[in-house]
């Protein structure tokens, strides 16, 4: 199995959420097709197109767009004087409901990768009535646990790396609110090294067969990618802890896939499998010698997935 072929947005725009907040989002695929929003991680990483691709264009209407301050969303979270305090997860799942709003959806199928899981559930969680099935990989829960193993826990696998990363944090402190406060720093050069010191580290803690994602080249990416996620995970992505797998059981009679790779590092604090518990009628699809990173056999796992939700009834098309 493969994914789609790269397709065209036929529909784009830039829609007013608010705040002072505009939003970039583009559709691809069939305009009567099955509605899907794919929702991006990070938090701040911004949506590739290349997500479109998990879906067949012929049967799905799929709609991608940019969270508030990245990508080509604005005000870009790298500008100098940007003010996160507007960009809540919250906010984020108000963003997705105006945004389906504006599209004419009914209903549609949400998928999530990484931070994109944990906003996936947090909006199946509030609007669980607009959600006809979830697709979940790399998956996170929000748990302060998740984000305590990223920025320390690791730290252990990879002593070199973290050593370095670890140099920018006072003893004791939250390295997330460490950097955070580095990277709202007045002196350029300061923000410029926290950015470069905070991708490093999730670079080394994400290893890959094949060379870093190319993004991280880019010292706007940088400065925009590390200081949406410090903002989030200081805060404690924005939810009381174990909201989500609390809540989990509003989503049943709601199809769910959790696509998992074997080695993904949330393995260890048994977040997929403490999900799957918790959510009646979820399906967990362990995916083996794959990380977070993902592989061509997450890849196929996720398609096998939207290619059995498309032809499930009960969804209509767009309105408008």
């Amino acid at each position: 199995m493969a994914l789609y072929p790269q397709s065209k947005p036929y529909e784009h725009g830039m829609l007013d959420v608010g705040d002072g907040h505009h939003l970039y989002y583009e559709v691809h695929g069939n305009p009567d097709g099955k509605p899907a929003v794919c929702l991006h991680g990070g938090p701040g990483s911004g949506a590739g197109r290349g997500a479109a691709r998990f879906f067949d264009p012929e049967r799905y209407r799929i709609v991608l767009f940019d969270q508030r301050n990245c990508g080509r969303s604005t005000p870009h979270a790298s500008e100098p004087d940007v003010d996160l305090s507007t960009n809540t997860t919250d906010h984020l799942v108000a963003d997705i409901e105006r945004l389906r709003e504006h599209l004419g959806v009914e209903r549609w199928l949400v998928r999530g990768p990484s931070w994109g899981s944990v906003l996936a559930l947090a909006y199946a969680q509030r609007h669980p009535q607009r959600v006809t099935e979830v697709i979940l990989l790399g998956l996170a829960t929000g748990r302060r646990v998740e984000t305590e193993l990223l920025t320390r826990g690791l730290g252990r696998l990879y002593r070199d790396a973290y050593a370095r990363f670890a140099a920018n944090v006072p003893g004791g402190a939250d390295p997330a609110d460490a950097y955070h406060r580095l990277l709202f720093d007045p002196d350029p050069q300061v923000r410029y090294n926290a950015a470069k010191a905070w991708c490093a580290w999730e670079i080394a803690m994400v290893p890959t067969a094949d060379q870093p994602n190319p993004r991280y080249d880019d010292p706007r990416f940088r400065l925009c990618f590390a200081r949406i996620v410090t903002h989030y995970w200081r805060a404690g992505c924005f939810l009381r802890e174990d909201q989500l797998l609390r809540g989990a059981a509003k989503l049943a009679g709601i199809p769910g896939v959790l696509v998992q790779g074997e080695l993904d590092p949330t393995n260890l604090v048994g977040s997929p499998w403490l999900l799957q518990q918790a959510w009646p009628g979820s399906e967990l699809v362990l995916v083996r010698e794959t990380g977070h990173d993902g592989s061509d056999a997450l890849e196929d796992a996720v398609v096998a997935a939207t290619d059995r939700f498309a032809g499930a009834s009960g969804v209509r098309g767009h309105s408008g």
